[in-house]
């Protein structure tokens, strides 16, 4: 053999030598990218579903610390999920209203319970109580409001209720009802609702009995419901309702003085009047360095088929599905009021002050299939003629829990953590 023969050899036997090893080396490269990559979808998985970080669309720009400038979480559609949804389940929450209570009132159909919305852009985070209740920990989240705000705090009560363990949470009524105080005593944090339907004072400020035939605000006067508010942490208004009608009577001076001075005003007038009043004293007393706040905007009812195409003299009794209209609107949604709202938040803006819109309108006008209608509490014993034409009685106004102010609740919980 000559020393040709024998150095080709040499160098056979060297490549069959580094075969085995270079694939060695690539083989383990391979699975460490592969585990790296498990990883991060894990990891991603987490932090989207239990600490609530916003997905967002990768052209979306994420420069501003305003989360509504860069997802705009208010437009979207609706997509059933049940597999997901509800989030929690009417039997299983403890302090569940029985005017919003519609499958123990006899309602059949409960697929107006699995409805998820989905923004066009970016993803909810999954509402995840233990993360708000952290959040909320020695904090005090209040809504203030009418009864739709009502039952969005009842909404935010059972999805935090369904993760306390039982004799954990406590339940205070104070000033005649007005003022409710849920408490998650292992948290010391309490979730609130006080009853001002009008924000500032009225002749509708008795929880119970506030149905008069001429209601009479005075829209100077605000701190006997304020003071209640003062050293919450988290604030959460809403005031539209009570406001439907085309004028007013407005008090200057007080209920109790004979020398007070009473006033038809028109709307959108008296409602601006009383948004000024609120704005005024939030400027004044509340600690910008502690106390998010937010206004919920108006809640939009389904009291005339015809807008959707419906029967006449019909409304959203017997209805069980949505309305997929893309951007429908009904004539009770005025949007003169949602104007006036918008102006004073960005006149509070100006001042130093800022106040987060949740803006709940369009996609609650799609959901005719959401309210109680005849599914829940009657509060007085129902006349022949009702019980002969059930739409005279059905509630369009108010929504079915588990439901829509869920979604409410999603948004207001998306604002809350990435603040």
């Amino acid at each position: 053999m000559t020393w040709r023969d024998s150095a080709t050899k040499l160098k056979m036997a060297k490549k069959q030598l580094m075969v085995p090893a270079t694939w060695g080396i690539r083989s383990s490269f391979h699975s460490l990218i592969a585990l790296l990559v498990a990883f991060l979808v894990i990891a991603s998985i987490y932090v989207t579903q239990n600490s609530g970080v916003l997905i967002e669309d990768a052209t979306k720009s994420k420069s501003s610390d305003d989360l509504s400038s860069r997802c705009n979480l208010f437009s979207g559609k609706w997509v059933f999920d049940n597999k997901s949804y509800p989030l929690y389940k009417e039997k299983a929450c403890t302090f569940m209203s029985d005017q919003l209570a519609c499958e123990k009132f006899g309602r059949k159909d409960l697929n107006y319970q699995n409805w998820r919305w989905q923004p066009h852009r970016c993803d909810l985070p999954r509402f995840n109580a233990t993360v708000l209740l952290e959040r909320l920990r020695n904090k005090r989240l209040m809504f203030v409001g009418d009864s739709l705000n009502r039952g969005q705090w009842v909404s935010m009560v059972c999805l935090v209720d369904s993760v306390i363990p039982t004799g954990l949470q406590s339940m205070h009524q104070y000033r005649n009802g007005s003022l409710h105080i849920f408490k998650a005593i292992e948290y010391n944090a309490t979730i609130e609702f006080y009853w001002s339907p009008l924000l500032v004072e009225s002749n509708s400020d008795d929880p119970v009995n506030h149905r008069v035939d001429d209601r009479t605000v005075r829209v100077q006067g605000i701190e006997k419901h304020a003071r209640h508010w003062t050293d919450a942490d988290i604030l959460v208004f809403n005031s539209y309702l009570w406001w439907r009608r085309s004028q007013m009577t407005v008090l200057w001076g007080s209920f109790e003085s004979p020398d007070g001075v009473y006033r038809k005003v028109e709307m959108p007038r008296v409602y601006e009047m009383a948004l000024k009043t609120w704005s005024d004293w939030l400027e004044v007393h509340i600690n910008r360095t502690k106390t998010q706040m937010f206004f919920v905007s108006l809640s939009p009812t389904h009291q005339k088929a015809l807008e959707w195409g419906g029967a006449e003299g019909q409304n959203c009794y017997n209805e069980t599905e949505q309305i997929f209209t893309e951007g429908y609107r009904g004539q009770a949604s005025c949007p003169e009021i949602m104007r006036a709202v918008e102006k004073t938040l960005d006149d509070l803006k100006k001042r130093g002050l800022n106040v987060q819109m949740i803006n709940i309108t369009q996609l609650s006008e799609h959901r005719k299939e959401g309210h109680p209608s005849v599914y829940r509490k009657q509060w007085e014993p129902l006349k022949e003629e009702q019980i002969s034409n059930p739409s005279s009685y059905a509630d369009c106004i108010h929504w079915c829990l588990p439901g829509v102010p869920d979604v409410w609740n999603e948004l207001l919980y998306a604002h809350i953590i990435n603040l």
